[in-house]
């Protein structure tokens, strides 16, 4: 087993876990705080520059877990926010959580872009 400057447990805050029994979150969660500290060396990232944007719903929770730097963006735009924030501060690690109603149903207009062959229905050729 390798040998990393942090553990799991440096990522894990001390905030209750408020999820439904059974959510696949709580995995998600538990994958992410196990794999950091292989990331965070891989990186050579230290604990402080992660930091987790994260929308609106059940899945956003998953900033209070974890114990980096995070916040809330407004419904729909964490992708568009995290952008910003890289921008702002390439040295950070950013990460977006968020669930598929915040990120593909109201935020998925900030992906479109980045898809060159994208066309809207009204413009595609019958």
């Amino acid at each position: 087993m390798a040998d990393y400057k942090y553990t799991p447990a440096d990522f894990k805050s001390d905030q209750e876990v408020r999820w439904c029994p059974g959510c696949g979150d709580h995995a998600i969660l538990s994958a992410v705080q196990r794999a950091l500290p292989e990331i965070a060396d891989a990186l050579d990232t230290p604990h402080n520059l992660f930091t987790f944007v994260s929308g609106i719903g059940c899945s956003s929770r998953f900033i209070y877990y974890m114990k980096t730097y995070g916040f809330h963006s407004v419904h729909g735009r964490a992708n568009a926010v995290a952008t910003g924030v890289k921008t702002a501060n390439p040295r950070l690690s950013v990460w977006v959580t968020t669930g598929d109603g915040d990120s593909l149903a109201i935020g998925g207009n900030h992906s479109s872009p980045a898809r060159s062959t994208w066309r809207s229905p009204s413009r595609r050729s019958a």
